[in-house]
Formats: C-alpha cells, sequence, structure tokens
C-alpha cells in the first residue's frame, strides 16, 4: 500500500506539473498578444511599394500604449501615433477585418486632396511615401481618389491612406465617399519590420526585404 500512494502522489505531481506549465504557457502567450508583438502577412498591394504582397511583418502592439487584455482600456500610455506610422486597425467598415495603411492625418488636421496632391491644414504635404500610378486625374466632384475634401480629421481619430495612391481603398473611400477615419482605439499597433517575403506566387524568397526596417 505505501508503494502504491508513493506512486499515485507522483502521478498527481506529474499532472500537476504539466496543467501549471500548461497555465503559464497560456498566460505568456496572452501577455505576448497583448502587450508584445503580432504577426501579420501582406494579402494586397494597397501599400506598394512599402510593402509588397508576400510580406510578413512584425507590429509592436505597444507602441502607443499598454492595454488591459481583451479590452480597449490603455492602463499605462506611451506616446501618440505620428503622422507618417505604419498602422494595424481595426477596418471602420467591418471590424471582423484588419487593415494596414499610413496615418497622414492626426486629430484636428485639416486633410484635403487636390488633383492628386495632399495637403495638411492648407500646406502641401512633404508626402514622400506615396507614389501614383495612373497619370490620368480625374476630375473632383465624380470620384475622391484625386481629389478630396476638406476635411477636419475628429478628436482621437486619424486619417489614413495607402502609399500606393491610385490603388488603395482608405481613408477617402469610406462610407460611400463621405470620408472615414480610425478611432485611436481601433489601431493594434505599428508595423515596424519585415521578418520575412514571398514572392507574389510564393514561389520565391525574397532574401533583400528580410530584416528591412518600416519607416
Amino acid at each position: 500500500m505505501f508503494i502504491r500512494r508513493r506512486s499515485e502522489k507522483k502521478k498527481k505531481s506529474i499532472i500537476r506539473e504539466y496543467l501549471e506549465a500548461l497555465i503559464w504557457a497560456v498566460v505568456l502567450a496572452l501577455i505576448i498578444r497583448t502587450w508584445g508583438v503580432q504577426a501579420f502577412k501582406i494579402p494586397s498591394g494597397s501599400m506598394i511599394p512599402t510593402l509588397l504582397i508576400g510580406d510578413h511583418l512584425l507590429v509592436s502592439k505597444s507602441s502607443y500604449g499598454i492595454k488591459l487584455p481583451f479590452s480597449d482600456t490603455v492602463i499605462i500610455p506611451i506616446g501618440d501615433p505620428e503622422r507618417g506610422d505604419i498602422v494595424v486597425f481595426l477596418y471602420p467598415e467591418d471590424r471582423d477585418k484588419d487593415f494596414i495603411k499610413r496615418i497622414i492625418g492626426l486629430p484636428g488636421d485639416v486633410v484635403e486632396v487636390r488633383d492628386k496632391t495632399v495637403y495638411i491644414n492648407g500646406k502641401k504635404l512633404e508626402d514622400h511615401w506615396g507614389k501614383y500610378t495612373d497619370a490620368m486625374v480625374l476630375p473632383s466632384g465624380a470620384q475622391t481618389r484625386d481629389n478630396f475634401g476638406p476635411v477636419r480629421v475628429p478628436p482621437d481619430q486619424y486619417f489614413v491612406m495607402g502609399d500606393n495612391r491610385d490603388q488603395s481603398y482608405d481613408s477617402r473611400f469610406w462610407f460611400g465617399g463621405r470620408g472615414g477615419f480610425v478611432p485611436r482605439k481601433d489601431i493594434l499597433g505599428k508595423a515596424f519590420i519585415i521578418y520575412w517575403s514571398w514572392t507574389d506566387h510564393g514561389f520565391g524568397v525574397r532574401w533583400d526585404r528580410i530584416g528591412k526596417i518600416l519607416h
């Protein structure tokens, strides 16, 4: 009986160790996912040439503050999103989807696009991020791609655009072309590095893009 009891106790001890290890693994995973980094894959070309289809990147989820797990509540503020940041956020028209764009307009800014040129508060933006593939400038009134606004960005919200300006569905187009903004609470994090990259068809590795810092 003594030997059997020792065996049962040893078995319970092993089971307990496995359970504790599993619990800690889950806790660590939650901490990393909530406050650390998360991996994303680029499925479309709206951020070309900065991001290509098949790029895999890491997003810092604590760039702008540490949130309570499963909550939008920031418990430790760190910094504010800045113009030019590449951010992943909940798509305003369908919050089940994640989008990635570049912040162009900050809270309180007046954003306007005139003949493909972006203006912030009436001044031409030094827009070295934007790339244009269509030489045609579409007239104002009939579309919002090349002529948009002016609109004022509401408090705690951001105006975002894709770097591939002629082929990006962004703040210019959301909600029927009336313009749309990204609430700060819906920003999941700031993209900071490409850790892997496949060609569009997945047949080759873009070695020159691996380790590229995003800015």
